[in-house]
């Protein structure tokens, strides 16, 4: 393996769409699987834009990930709750929904769960 890798979300190696346009995950290669970037725009909803993907009833993914920007609740199954925001670390278990806050999209950086994450 080589001593420097380089990797660019501005050309990732799959982008996969949310559901009715409400943003993308675009994932890059790295020696221990993927890492992921995911734009969530204004209005979107895990259980409206990506559970149609998923077929689970709530996000059955761990993520571990940093907000860059835009605003996000998630809401735990049983009903812990937290907002995350721009300089947020955010360590989700599985068993979750979650949607943007506001009107800017939500940017979120994550090491942990996207692998599989709306692959349809």
């Amino acid at each position: 393996m080589a001593g420097l890798v380089r990797k660019s979300f501005d050309a990732p190696e799959e982008v996969r769409p949310f559901e009715d346009g409400k943003g993308r995950l675009e994932l890059v290669n790295v020696g221990g699987g993927q890492v992921g970037r995911a734009t969530f725009e204004p209005g979107w909803k895990w259980s409206e834009h990506v559970k149609p993907i998923a077929q689970t009833d709530s996000c059955l993914v761990a993520h571990a990930g940093y907000v860059v920007s835009g605003r996000m609740k998630v809401v735990m199954n049983d009903g812990q709750e937290e907002d995350f925001g721009p300089g947020d670390y955010m360590n989700i278990a599985p068993g979750h929904n979650a949607w943007v806050l506001g009107d800017d999209p939500c940017v979120v950086v994550d090491w942990m769960g996207f692998a599989d994450y709306a692959k349809r």
